[in-house]
């Protein structure tokens, strides 16, 4: 099931919740423990914030032995593009518009 982007903005409205996404963008896999390090919160709370990163289709865990390593899934975030696209899309022809009606007036 793809997350609505009401879910993906609230997943990413925390910065603890946006940075650990992002470390797992920019570093690839890892464990909580690795997480945990550059956090800069205990591993419980990691560990919450992954579930909820998790719950939203954003991080997925693979399993190896006793530790469950996390990875990033970019694709997750494919409602969010569309929508910024086509609010992009909304924008610029408004800005076309004012654009128009500005050159008018001058002439």
């Amino acid at each position: 099931m793809t997350p609505s982007p009401d879910i993906l903005f609230r997943t990413l409205a925390d910065p603890t919740r946006r940075a650990i996404f992002e470390r797992l963008c920019r570093d690839g896999e890892t464990t909580v423990g690795g997480l945990t390090e550059q956090a800069g919160v205990s591993q419980p709370v990691v560990s919450k914030h992954l579930g909820l990163l998790k719950e939203a289709g954003l991080v997925r865990g693979r399993v190896d032995g006793r530790q469950t390593h996390y990875s990033a899934q970019i694709g997750a975030l494919s409602p969010l593009m569309e929508w910024t696209s086509q609010m992009a899309g909304f924008w610029e022809s408004r800005f076309d518009n004012l654009e128009n009606l500005l050159k008018r007036m001058d002439q």
